[in-house]
């Protein structure tokens, strides 16, 4: 899922300054997973923007919705009767949520109330970590279904580097040296050899570095 983490609320409260009026959208996909952008927290973030606007002196209206996703044509079009009504929009969706609301709506202000990290899952409750960094062309099967290039801290597909200590890696010893998770799994399956095996260059031509990317399923279309 795609993790993300609600923005410090003085910076929230910069970007709302002008408003009298404003509606806090939520998101019922990823953000609500990992506690972030869902109903519930748009019911938080309210009551503390109008706690600290009343205290300020300058009390604001606010309204609040969540909507099953920010990322589909198809339920943003489900606003188009309220967007209008207010100053502005807040958007607690991914950094994708306020961009097609953006593109919807254009003469509307849309603000982003999360800072999108990462895409990754739940290694215990309340705690997500980072697994995949979307480079377009899947090579884990090299690796025992885990990825260097989105869990090594410089992405190496070749082995670990020399900053690897006792299956930490060297920018913190609470960051996992995810090579040596590799290579003993390797060892403890009779597979190291795996690792001796000439591998084709990985194809960076999927990733982020070619620009904006596009998926097109001509059977969808």
């Amino acid at each position: 899922m795609i993790i993300a983490d609600r923005k410090p609320l003085g910076e929230i409260l910069e970007m709302i300054e002008p408003c009298n009026t404003l509606l806090i959208l939520g998101c019922k996909g990823c953000v609500t997973v990992c506690n972030v952008g869902g109903q519930k927290e748009v019911e938080v973030l309210s009551s503390l923007l109008k706690i600290a606007r009343k205290k300020e002196g300058k009390e604001i209206r606010i309204d609040e919705k969540a909507i099953e996703r920010q990322c589909d044509p198809e339920y943003i079009d489900q606003v188009r009767e309220m967007v209008g009504a207010y100053d502005a929009v807040m958007s607690i969706a991914c950094g994708v949520g306020p961009q097609f609301l953006s593109e919807a709506y254009p003469k509307q202000k849309f603000f982003p109330g999360v800072n999108t990290t990462f895409m990754g899952g739940a290694v215990q409750h309340g705690v997500w970590e980072e697994r995949c960094a979307g480079c377009g062309t899947c090579v884990i099967h090299f690796f025992d279904g885990m990825c260097p290039i989105a869990r090594c801290s410089k992405s190496l597909l070749h082995g670990p580097c020399g900053g690897s200590d006792h299956g930490s890696c060297e920018i913190n010893k609470d960051v996992v040296c995810i090579w040596d998770k590799i290579v003993r799994k390797k060892m403890e399956n009779g597979r190291l050899s795996d690792l001796l095996e000439m591998k084709p260059f990985k194809d960076w031509r999927t990733a982020r570095d070619g620009g904006p990317r596009r998926r097109i399923r001509e059977d969808l279309t």
